[in-house]
């Protein structure tokens, strides 16, 4: 008869962490403010760079038939046609390439013929897998429909957590989320990444991540409100939040380990994918603790069992009856 060992598992960080994070709130919100708004400057001043998908144009993927695909050589071949701005990379094998030619005057028949320019300038060195066309009229549309996805999600993710909570928790995660958002979407800009339909994939994705972890906190922190009812609310949120953060860590440690392998061996039609879902699990952890959880504290939460509001700062307790 075998034994089985009574394993247990340990905290990331030790039990008993007291870690002052409300300590820092003016200052994390203060650059938290300054960040959205020169990030909300820079997407005003400079704009994306829209991938096919957002800008219209041709997207052509194409196979070598022996050996690597000369990228090098495809560039020089394909920048003499005078179709405007030619993308070409490698993904998948090294015989992989795909092609983005920007949108041309005229239209979706513009956009086939050269689309035909270009096979026919690459001649039977290569196989055709796959052409997309896309109008600008459908290219207008999907910009339109991206927006309101975000901007849908982040109004069913408020409701909930105003339902589910109160008003307080929910300007905290609506202020969370248009930080994340906005900054991850303003180093786009900054950088000059190709914004397409993937990206907005991930900043739904992030927004789901950034509530997830939100959600945790505030859990935590509406149960040490029943638990210590005479405990100053600043106290009490260095708590909650001291409590979670081992879950928290591990959670965004596992996630980002994925990400790193996808944004180095998932090749380059992911990588602005990957890059978005990195910085955005990195500064979704960050909002969680340093913008939602501090916004609380200004605001103050009324305790469910008495009429009166827990207010910040550490000399500010609260008599409440159980």
């Amino acid at each position: 008869m075998f034994l089985v060992p009574d394993f247990k598992g340990n905290d990331f960080f030790p039990h008993g962490t007291r870690l002052p994070f409300m300590r820092y709130k003016l200052h994390c919100l203060v650059i938290s403010t300054l960040l959205t708004l020169l990030s909300l400057g820079i997407i005003l001043t400079k704009g994306f760079n829209y991938g096919v998908d957002f800008k219209g144009g041709s997207m052509i993927e194409v196979r070598a038939k022996s050996g690597a695909a000369d990228v090098s050589a495809m560039r020089g071949t394909l920048s003499g046609l005078g179709l405007g701005d030619v993308q070409i990379q490698s993904f998948g094998t090294e015989a992989d390439v795909l092609i983005r030619i920007e949108q041309q005057p005229g239209e979706e028949e513009a956009q086939q013929a050269a689309a035909d320019k270009v096979l026919a300038a690459l001649g039977n060195d290569f196989e055709l897998r796959r052409i997309e066309v896309v109008g600008p009229a459908v290219s207008s549309e999907l910009r339109f429909n991206g927006l309101i996805a975000i901007l849908a999600a982040m109004v069913a993710i408020v409701a909930y957590v105003w339902v589910r909570f109160e008003w307080q928790f929910s300007v905290g995660v609506l202020v969370g989320l248009v930080h994340d958002v906005v900054i991850t979407a303003g180093i786009f800009s900054l950088f000059w990444l190709e914004f397409d339909l993937a990206i907005v994939s991930a900043l739904l994705t992030i927004l789901g991540y950034s509530i997830n972890d939100s959600v945790v906190v505030a859990d935590r922190i509406r149960e040490n409100l029943r638990k210590y009812k005479k405990m100053p609310l600043t106290e009490l949120l260095d708590l909650s939040i001291n409590e979670t953060l081992s879950r928290t860590v591990l959670t965004g440690v596992t996630t980002i380990a994925v990400l790193l392998s996808l944004f180095f061996l998932g090749g380059e039609v992911i990588r602005n994918f990957t890059f978005c879902m990195l910085f955005g699990v990195l500064v979704g952890t960050y909002s969680s603790i340093f913008v939602s959880a501090p916004l609380i504290d200004y605001l103050g939460i009324k305790r469910d069992w008495s009429g009166e509001t827990a207010k910040t700062g550490a000399g500010a307790g609260v008599s409440a009856r159980p």
